[in-house]
């Protein structure tokens, strides 16, 4: 959902070769053989008012135009048809029930902070914006749950639940901004995810109209439950292509005691990675381990006049949310000093603790005033090679002359490498989008994943097929098929 092309027909799985980078082509607007155009626009919108207030459908373009892209670069999007606003589960219905009958394409929305183009409208298409459903319904601290409406923002819900004595860990970077279905839609994580896992291990249960208009329910409320095939994992991260997200039964936690936070100054990246591999061998449990590198450190300051040291090449932070934080700071400050760290400064309040973990949150940000434009890659590799990984980035761009910030979740091996460049410049742009090729292919070489948190949308669909390899591709293309018979629900994502 959240953070386009045509309706799906069943292309072949091909998959690239291992040393060459997918070939970049915008995708194709117009619909598919199999879903015929079945009306003209006037009969589309007749039909979706017949069924919705008035403030509910947008059919102004300069206002339409607006819904059609998420936060990716170099990602095609075409022009809605309409947008819908829903409110309620019944609205969706109709939405879904007058696309099958008129077999138009429909792209569901969150708050577009998504990165991988994952909502980005098709030509012709209803946008699906689920923000106005945004209704906390329950909150049980018996039962440890808390039951949403997809545009529930995830700050809010996370302060909500604090209120109870609760917690729910996942806390992607523009959890201020994103929603509970969008983060279900690409699977988001956060910066917790090394203690407290990515958001499908939180979803318990969820409500979905799917692409006729039917509601299915899926999963529970309780702490077991194994009945069947696990369906509600199949949606979390499917970025609605297999159904409409309308609510959610999360998982949650009791509340931590406040965290403390470290922060280690490395002379390289390959020492700040050794430091995490040591702290991770030796059995810790951070509830963040984060690092970022020259470029990012530099940019953040540039930003915000933080005091980071510029002189590093390597800021790693780790934090400890345990009865005692200060005694486990402190051994992990033994470990990046062993590793080589040059400096190791332990906060001493919760708030100190903040401002570091503010500097983090705003790395992206950061590196966006660099240059007009950015992309944002989202390669996990496993630990034991993040060393590897993060040379091996800082190798492509100096191949390709470009400047690109490292910021990751290195306790889990997500790296977020961001490459600035001038969309203007036409070499630029072009020497971009290669060296983003590059680092997933760098990616993927070194046993890694082409995303760990912002999913696959238009951006990386090319590569799907080329970590899953064939039968992978035409599996997952079945269960696409078996929801979305006609390829309506967000055409041109994945595959």
């Amino acid at each position: 959902m959240n953070d386009g092309a045509e309706p799906v027909a069943q292309p072949s799985a091909s998959v690239p070769s291992a040393h060459e980078p997918p070939a970049h082509e915008p995708p194709a607007h117009e619909p598919s053989a199999s879903v015929p155009p079945a009306h003209a626009p006037g009969v589309l919108l007749d039909r979706l008012r017949a069924g919705l207030p008035a403030d509910a459908l947008i059919t102004d373009p300069d206002v339409t135009a607006s819904y059609a892209h998420d936060m990716a670069s170099f990602c095609a999007a075409g022009a809605p048809a309409a947008v819908v606003l829903p409110r309620t589960v019944e609205q969706v219905q109709h939405v879904m029930r007058t696309a099958t009958e008129l077999r138009v394409p429909v792209v569901p929305q969150g708050a577009r902070t998504g990165l991988s183009g994952g909502a980005n409208a098709t030509e012709g298409c209803v946008v699906l914006s689920l923000v106005r459903m945004d209704r906390i319904l329950e909150i049980s601290p018996v039962d440890r749950v808390a039951v949403v409406e997809p545009g529930v923002v995830n700050a809010v819900l996370s302060r909500k639940v604090m209120e109870h004595g609760l917690y729910y860990p996942p806390d992607p970077s523009s959890w201020e901004q994103c929603t509970i279905g969008g983060n279900i839609g690409t699977a988001s994580g956060g910066l917790c995810c090394v203690k407290y896992g990515v958001t499908a291990e939180y979803v318990l249960g969820l409500d979905v109209v799917l692409a006729d208009g039917r509601l299915l329910e899926t999963g529970r409320r309780t702490a077991k439950g194994v009945a069947g095939y696990d369906l509600t994992r199949l949606f979390v991260g499917s970025e609605g292509s297999l159904g409409i997200v309308v609510k959610a039964v999360l998982a949650l936690r009791p509340a931590p005691p406040e965290q403390l936070v470290l922060a280690a100054e490395f002379p390289s990246a390959a020492a700040a990675c050794e430091a995490v591999c040591a702290i991770m061998e030796r059995g810790h449990t951070p509830s963040l381990l984060e690092l970022m590198d020259r470029t990012t450190v530099r940019a953040v300051n540039r930003m915000a006049h933080m005091g980071l040291p510029e002189s590093t090449e390597a800021l790693l932070l780790a934090a400890f949310d345990t009865p005692d934080p200060a005694a486990d700071l402190a051994a992990v400050g033994e470990l990046c000093t062993a590793a080589g760290a040059v400096e190791v400064v332990p906060a001493e309040s919760a708030a100190e603790s903040e401002l570091l973990l503010q500097a983090r949150r705003l790395s992206l940000t950061a590196l966006e005033t660099l240059k007009p434009a950015t992309m944002i890659d989202d390669v996990c590799v496993p630990r034991s090679r993040l060393a590897a990984m993060l040379d091996g980035t800082a190798a492509i761009a100096a191949k390709y002359d470009l400047t690109i910030g490292v910021c990751a979740h290195a306790g889990d091996g997500n790296t977020h490498p961001v490459v600035c460049f001038d969309a203007a410049d036409e070499d630029e742009s072009r020497r971009a989008r290669e060296s983003f090729d590059e680092i997933m292919a760098l990616g993927l070489e070194l046993g890694g994943t082409i995303t760990g948190e912002h999913g696959v949308g238009v951006l990386k669909k090319e590569w799907l097929a080329r970590e899953l390899g064939p039968v992978g591709v035409e599996m997952q293309r079945a269960v696409k098929q078996a929801f979305d018979p006609l390829g309506l629900l967000n055409p041109g994502k994945l595959f």
